[in-house]
């Protein structure tokens, strides 16, 4: 939840930065070029940190480090964010926020458009500085809401503009219906109280396309990491703890759906199977077990010979899609080692589940 309110906050700063390069280029648009240019965000000098609140007292700060964006000379703003990289300063932690809370496999970015009217900043030639209030659309996790934010926009030299926040901005995460995804952190990570709501700091600054970036320290670069970071994507192969890390949190997503008592995948189940291939082909010295779990609806016999063939059925599906035969085996446990007791809907669904393990293949 943090994350998303690191994402609010990244777009506001966002459509901040769109409003402050819209008044650059109508001051220097005859500077640049001979004309208006168009203008890019960048990340090596650009920084967003987010604070989180669990424990309802301890509070955590992190940042999304993947960003890139552009405005148009006709104030046209787009800014996309890469949700794979978050960055708690933990791999486990990142995995949990990317798996269980922004839900990765399916909604891997988070993006901000704005319309910039130049009129507004029409001054900020000679006040090189302005703050002001900025509307700009976000899309996170399949849902558009219009916000505002407040920020103050700089203008560091010609070729060169700052969009930073004012002030810490709240964002809510039931908005952009994360709320569910809380549980899921709490219970993976065996905390209670996440506050759904978190603090963003920003400082963006775009540079004019053609022009050659400058050093530039910000106030949010002199305090956090800043710039890109490579993601699971760029790795060849993970560490034996990332496998690891990255199987157990896929386990709790809860994203492999079959129909109601039957062993056939659902095609919502396309995306996490894709992932777990991922790490697979990742993990090449482990073998992966896929196992098979049911609510106590019904005999125990027959509970445990779905949770094969739904096993199998996952396992068939990696297999197909090239995981090799050998690294892969499925096992089905029925209605054994409950995650919640069967006593209500909810928590018979979190006992319907395919779960993910690993081990050392044997000499």
């Amino acid at each position: 939840m943090f994350e998303v309110v690191a994402f609010w906050r990244k777009m506001r700063a966002k459509a901040a930065a769109f409003g402050l390069v819209v008044a650059a280029l109508l001051v220097f648009g005859s500077q640049v070029a001979g004309a208006a240019p168009n203008w890019t965000l960048d990340p090596s000098a650009s920084a967003l940190t987010y604070q989180s609140v669990k424990k309802n007292t301890i509070v955590e700060t992190n940042r999304i480090r993947n960003i890139t964006g552009t405005l148009s000379s006709a104030g046209d703003a787009r800014i996309s964010f890469d949700l794979n990289s978050v960055d708690t300063g933990v791999d486990l932690r990142n995995v949990r926020m990317r798996f269980l809370f922004f839900e990765t496999f399916t909604y891997p970015t988070a993006e901000v458009t704005a319309k910039v009217d130049p009129a507004a900043f029409a001054d900020l030639p000679a006040k090189r500085r302005v703050k002001t209030t900025l509307p700009f659309r976000l899309s996170l996790h399949g849902v558009d809401k219009d916000l505002e934010a407040s920020v103050v926009v700089t203008m560091i030299s010609d070729t060169q503009v700052s969009v930073a926040s004012e002030a810490p901005v709240a964002v809510h995460v039931e908005d952009f219906g994360l709320l569910p995804n809380i549980d899921k952190l709490q219970q993976a990570a065996n905390v209670t109280n996440i506050v759904p709501t978190a603090s963003v700091s920003f400082d963006f600054v775009f540079t004019a396309d053609g022009a050659k970036p400058a050093a530039v320290q910000t106030v949010a670069a002199s305090t956090a990491e800043v710039g890109p970071v490579a993601t699971d994507a760029a790795k060849a192969n993970f560490s034996d703890e990332e496998c690891l890390n990255r199987f157990a949190v896929l386990s709790r997503t809860g994203a492999i759906y079959f129909r109601q008592a039957s062993a056939r995948l659902d095609a919502k189940s396309r995306p996490l199977l894709a992932e777990v291939e991922g790490v697979v082909g990742k993990c090449p010295a482990l073998k992966v077990e896929v196992s098979g779990y049911t609510d106590s609806d019904g005999s125990a016999e027959a509970n445990k010979a779905l949770s094969e063939r739904r096993a199998q059925a996952v396992a068939d599906a990696l297999v197909a899609d090239g995981v090799p035969r050998n690294q892969i085996s499925s096992t089905g446990y029925g209605e054994d080692k409950p995650v919640a007791a069967n006593d209500t809907p909810k928590n018979k669904a979190l006992n319907r589940r395919i779960e993910f393990s690993a081990s050392k293949f044997a000499n």
